[in-house]
C-alpha cells in the first residue's frame, strides 16, 4: 500500500510524443496512492495505442489539436481530484513526487508548490542533477525579469486555485505557464519550493524549447511586458525596486 491523502490528478498532454509512455508509468508507480492519471491527446497524427497498453488505468482523452494550454485547460477543467498536477509527455516524476508535494502543501496550507528538478537527455540519462530555483523571496520574484524560473511540471496547485484564477491562455503558444504564474501570484498566492529533485526535466532535440527557441524569446519578452507594470508594483517592496 502506497500513501493516500486527497485526491490528486495528473494531467499529461501529449502530440505525437514516442516518451508518453515513459511519462505515464512514472504517474502509475508514484507511492501516493489516491491519483487520477488523465492523459490528453491534442489531435495526435501517430498514436502511441495508450488505451490497449493501460485500460482503466488513466483516462484517455482525444481532442482537436489545439497546443499544450488547450490540452491542460482540457484535463484541468476534467480533473476530479483537490489537487492537479502537470506532467509533460516527455518528462518523468520521481516515485515520491506526489507524496512529499502533497504532504508539503498540506503541512504549510500552501495552495501551489513546485520543486527541484534532474535534467535528463533523450535516453533517460541524467546530464545534471538538483536543479532548483531560488525559494520565494527576493532573488525568485527578481528570476522574472530575466526568464521563467518555474519549470511547470513541478508545479502542483489546488484545483480550486485553478478554477479562481481561471484558465491557461490559449492565446499563448509558448508562455501560457509563465502567464499563469504571474496571474497566480498577484493574486496573492506565493509558491512553495521543495527544492529536492521530483521531476527529471528531458533535454532533447524534439521538443519545442529548442525547436522553436526564438519565437520562445520572443513571447517571453512580450509576456514580461503585459505584466511589468503590476509585477514592478508587486514587487517594490520585496526586491527592493
Amino acid at each position: 500500500m502506497g500513501v493516500a491523502g486527497p485526491t490528486v490528478t495528473v494531467v499529461i498532454p501529449f502530440y505525437n510524443d514516442s516518451y508518453v509512455t515513459e511519462a505515464v508509468d512514472s504517474a502509475l508507480a508514484q507511492t501516493y496512492d489516491d491519483i487520477e492519471i488523465i492523459v490528453v491527446d491534442d489531435g495526435s497524427t501517430r498514436h502511441a495505442d495508450l488505451l490497449e497498453r493501460y485500460g482503466s488505468r488513466i483516462h484517455y482523452l482525444g481532442k482537436a489539436n489545439g497546443g499544450t494550454a488547450s490540452a491542460l485547460n482540457y484535463g484541468f477543467r476534467l480533473a476530479s481530484g483537490q489537487y492537479v498536477a502537470w506532467l509533460s509527455s516527455d518528462d518523468r516524476f520521481y516515485p515520491e513526487k506526489i507524496a512529499r508535494q502533497v504532504q508539503a502543501m498540506e503541512r504549510s496550507g500552501s495552495w501551489i508548490s513546485h520543486t527541484g528538478f534532474d535534467l535528463i537527455d533523450e535516453g533517460g540519462r541524467i546530464a545534471e542533477k538538483g536543479i532548483a530555483p531560488p525559494p520565494a523571496g527576493p532573488e525568485f520574484y527578481r528570476a522574472f525579469h530575466a526568464a521563467n524560473p518555474v519549470n511547470g511540471c513541478t508545479v502542483m496547485m489546488r484545483k480550486l486555485l485553478y478554477n479562481q484564477i481561471g484558465e491557461f491562455d490559449e492565446r499563448l503558444r509558448y508562455t501560457h505557464d509563465l502567464d499563469y504564474w504571474y496571474r497566480v501570484m498577484l493574486a496573492g498566492f506565493p509558491f512553495l519550493l521543495l527544492p529536492e529533485p521530483l521531476t527529471a526535466y528531458r533535454w532533447h532535440a524534439g521538443m519545442g524549447t529548442v525547436l522553436h527557441k526564438e519565437a520562445i524569446s520572443r513571447e517571453i519578452r512580450q509576456t514580461q511586458t503585459t505584466y511589468a507594470s503590476r509585477w514592478s508594483a508587486f514587487t517594490s517592496h520585496l526586491i527592493g525596486r
